[in-house]
């Protein structure tokens, strides 16, 4: 991608976001270089590192084929729908090896931020796009791609016992799509509660329920029950289910006060990680 390219992109997508989102796809490549044994289990996942991998390979070659404009279905729009859909498009792509699953990943990273410049470049960049966990402006399919990244990046890190690649940039940038998906992963409740959530570095924002529905609001409720402080990467491994609050809180990285402090450790557990 030329520089004019590169320019072009940046005025649509976030600053860094397609920075970020190139890293981390050469950040898990670099981990799966010299994998020999990509049948070792993931810790906290039914798969193993070669099926996450190809998953990985096969996830960002439907968000690049989804910023281009296709139409690919998958799943009925639930957690429930994605993983059945996971499940079976690895039966359908048996690729398990460490060296092309890696280049796949890049690939299709750059195939994705090549249609995000496309969309730039004809005036199409604005357009709804429809994804599996519904419509999304192209910016918040860029943001969901990188989060998709870092959750089975980290995934891969523990199976190969390697260092990951969250950092607080980047789970800043995953924040507009964990925004807009709340509302759309939540889990069956009859909770009614104002939430003030912070991730450590960046602004607060309002998560509230009314009988289990959920709006998340660009600031603070009023009155709001229950503050939430998190640490960048403990929040976005919450957010992925791959850390527990009271793991989190015991560590420091969870701070919660407020007239209700004690909902702090339900917040996590009312939404279901696609």
């Amino acid at each position: 991608m030329d520089r004019e390219a590169q320019a072009r992109m940046r005025d649509f997508l976030p600053e860094g976001l397609g920075q970020a989102i190139r890293e981390t796809a050469s950040a898990i490549a670099a981990l799966l270089d010299g994998a020999t044994d990509m049948s070792v289990p993931v810790p906290g996942l039914e798969w193993t590192v070669g099926e996450t991998a190809a998953h990985l390979a096969l996830a960002n070659g439907l968000m690049a084929g989804l910023a281009s404009g296709q139409e690919r279905p998958y799943g009925d729009g639930t957690p429930h729908g994605l993983a059945a859909a996971n499940a079976q498009s690895l039966v359908e792509f048996p690729e398990r090896t460490a060296k092309p699953l890696a280049a796949m990943i890049v690939e299709q990273a750059d195939v994705f931020l090549d249609a995000v410049d496309r969309a730039v470049a004809d005036g199409t960049a604005g357009r709804t796009l429809a994804t599996p966990l519904g419509p999304m402006d192209q910016d918040i399919l860029a943001s969901y791609l990188l989060t998709h990244m870092l959750g089975h990046g980290y995934d891969l890190a523990r199976g190969l016992h390697r260092p990951h690649m969250i950092n607080e940039i980047r789970v800043g940038l995953c924040l507009p799509f964990l925004k807009t998906a709340m509302p759309r992963v939540t889990a069956a409740s009859t909770l009614t509660a104002r939430y003030t959530v912070r991730v450590r570095g960046g602004a607060p924002f309002g998560v509230t329920f009314t009988e289990g529905t959920v709006d998340v609001l660009p600031d603070p409720p009023e009155r709001s029950d229950c503050t939430i402080l998190t640490e960048p990467v403990a929040f976005l491994l919450i957010a992925l289910g791959r850390l527990g609050p009271w793991q989190a809180m015991a560590r420091g990285a969870v701070l919660a006060w407020g007239r209700k402090p004690w909902l702090a450790p339900r917040f996590p557990t009312l939404f279901v990680a696609p």
